[in-house]
């Protein structure tokens, strides 16, 4: 997907044999999921969430128009995306990870690089970051504060040895 499309969530599994299926939110409130209408899945299907309850993992969901086992499990591992400009404006002081990849990012008054994509490996959204290096530098987003245009990553001391050149 290009950055004109946010994540909001995954379908892990099929539930059941009635066409139920078990997602991942990714939203702030991961309830709101099923209020964002039509959602279009990696493989570019238009999947709308009827119904959600949650579990353990999750959620079990319905899905308009998925009704059996087979047609719930040809959606397991496809992730939920949605138009970026169909979703809401951030509020102040809130963003959308995906708006800040090319964001130059700055530790200490130094440039450490650009914000070149977002990942998560289950503990928390992490910012790739190019630092002209060889390998892309990975810091917790949960760090990084935006003011007036500037994005900073508030790093506790001695969380990452940085080489970086002033500006």
């Amino acid at each position: 997907m290009t950055t004109q499309n946010i994540l909001l969530g995954r379908i892990t599994a099929a539930h059941g044999i009635r066409g139920a299926v078990k997602l991942k939110s990714f939203t702030a409130d991961p309830k709101a999921l099923a209020s964002y209408g039509a959602l279009e899945t990696s493989d570019g299907r238009t999947v709308e969430i009827i119904r959600m309850k949650p579990n353990p993992d999750g959620f079990i969901a319905d899905l308009k128009d998925v009704k059996d086992r087979n047609a719930a499990e040809s959606l397991r591992g496809q992730d939920l995306w949605m138009a970026r400009a169909r979703m809401p404006a951030p509020k102040e002081g809130e963003y959308y990870l995906v708006d800040l990849v090319g964001q130059e990012v700055f530790a200490n008054a130094a440039k450490i690089g650009t914000i070149i994509g977002i990942e998560n490996y289950g503990a928390g959204d992490l910012l790739e970051i190019d630092t002209g290096a060889p390998k892309t530098l990975l810091a917790p987003a949960r760090f990084l504060k935006l003011s007036e245009g500037l994005a900073t990553l508030d790093l506790p001391e001695g969380f990452l040895n940085l080489d970086v050149k002033q500006e």
